[in-house]
């Protein structure tokens, strides 16, 4: 564990100090000890920063690259190597167990196995491992949720193009397509990938061959002509404590929370459908992010369930919409130390109770070469902007997109009017913010 004094640090090491950490200035909020012990799993300055901020003992399981930063910063913090799967890999779980860790949260994708084979420990509840393999294996998870009764669109695995051609096809067929009409597109996924990471909408089959070897396996999918959007719910005790809804203006660019009234009327049955969720994959606690789509018939489909924070800054912007830090939220709904009392005080009311509208853009280059950043004046001078976190080009030619690509940086708005919000959102997608 990482408890150097900044005195005995080397020039290097002392180098990451960040002087605006609650460790550093020693302004940590005091631990309580008759609460719980967390480990959490993965690296975010922000995580670590609301940790700080809160009265739960807590300890980073991160790679070796974040050692010299926990040390300068006096961040408890172990080395894991989360990439290493072999006979050692129940080594963390005793660790931190021996250290006295009540239980371990994932903060990325591929930390989520990683916290159900370590809570299967910590917890003594072996079934936690296999639960967090139907949360990574986009194949058992809509298997999973068939079972429950969850509705779902048409999938199979892929293993190689072939596969691909025959599932598009059948897609197809069966969609009633006559010789002559446009194929109906369908999606490719990565089977345990976060967000967009590893996703193509395939639209004719000669775009099957852009599929790189590399990839295979994939999940095939139909497409759903709905509109998509995600939730973030906070469960403790097996029950809902807090469910925010995050509107997708365009997917994979910008979001923002809380959704229109427009989205928002349909809470109610989108309540419902995670309360089956729930059931269905006997989530006892936590926070979720489940993606859903509703069809121009108002019929609602599941798309997948994440068991970690959202992309996309998403809790920073609850927490801008809200006030309440939704890292803390995690923290408490994770600890089994924690009371329904404490858990009911901690969240506000759903909608009612926010501040105003937070939303984020995501930046893709619109052109082949660019040469510096240049913010449009139409963001910039928008009364709804906020920051950004762009940053000039390291490189003049622009690299093809894979799938559906990395932004290069995101923009961070808020107001009072979600339609507003929603049209800027829309709206910055015509911008050129790299010339």
């Amino acid at each position: 564990m990482s408890t150097t004094a900044e005195a005995q640090l080397s020039p290097e090491v002392a180098s990451w100090i960040d002087p605006t950490m609650d460790s550093v200035k020693g302004t940590e909020t005091p631990k309580d000890p008759n609460k719980g012990y967390i480990a959490l799993l993965g690296w975010s300055v922000n995580a670590i920063r609301a940790a700080q901020q809160f009265d739960r003992r807590y300890i980073v399981v991160a790679p070796d690259w974040a050692e010299d930063f926990c040390t300068a910063n006096k961040i408890p913090y172990i080395s894991w190597n989360f990439l290493r799967l072999n006979d050692s890999s129940l080594e963390i779980a005793q660790r931190l167990k021996a250290e006295g860790v009540d239980v371990a949260i994932p903060l990325f994708e591929e930390t989520v196995e990683w916290s159900g084979a370590i809570n299967s420990v910590l917890l003594n509840s072996p079934r936690m491992f296999g639960q967090s393999i139907l949360f990574r294996d986009k194949s058992l998870m809509k298997r999973r949720a068939q079972l429950g009764g969850i509705r779902v669109g048409i999938f199979e695995e892929a293993n190689e193009k072939d596969d691909i051609i025959r599932f598009m096809k059948r897609v197809n067929q069966t969609l009633l397509k006559l010789d002559g009409d446009p194929d109906d597109p369908i999606h490719v996924k990565a089977f345990d990938k976060a967000g967009c990471l590893g996703h193509r909408m395939i639209r004719t089959i000669a775009e099957i061959d852009s599929i790189p070897a590399e990839e295979y396996p994939l999940l095939m999918e139909s497409h759903l002509d709905g509109w998509e959007f995600a939730v973030e719910a906070w469960i403790h005790d097996g029950k809902i404590k807090f469910l925010n809804i995050s509107e997708y203006v365009t997917l994979g660019y910008s979001v923002f929370v809380p959704a229109t009234d427009r989205l928002e009327s349909w809470r109610p049955a989108i309540t419902k459908q995670v309360e089956l969720l729930i059931k269905t994959f006997d989530i006892k606690f936590g926070l979720i992010h489940p993606e859903y789509f509703v069809t121009s018939d108002g019929v609602m489909y599941f798309g997948e369930v994440a068991y970690r924070p959202p992309g996309f800054k998403a809790f920073e912007l609850i927490e801008r919409a809200y006030g309440f830090n939704a890292y803390q939220a995690s923290m408490l709904v994770f600890d089994p130390k924690s009371t329904e009392e404490e858990v009911d005080a901690f969240f506000p009311r759903e909608v009612i109770d926010a501040k105003g509208h937070a939303g984020c853009f995501g930046v893709y280059p619109r052109r082949r070469v660019v040469s510096k950043l240049e913010m449009p004046k139409e963001t910039t001078e928008h009364p709804y902007f906020e920051s950004h976190e762009l940053v000039a080009p390291a490189e003049e030619s622009v690299p093809d997109r894979s799938a559906f690509g990395t932004h290069w940086g995101l923009i961070f708005f808020f107001g009072d009017n979600p339609e507003t919000m929603r049209d800027l959102l829309k709206a910055q997608e015509d911008l050129d913010f790299f010339v």
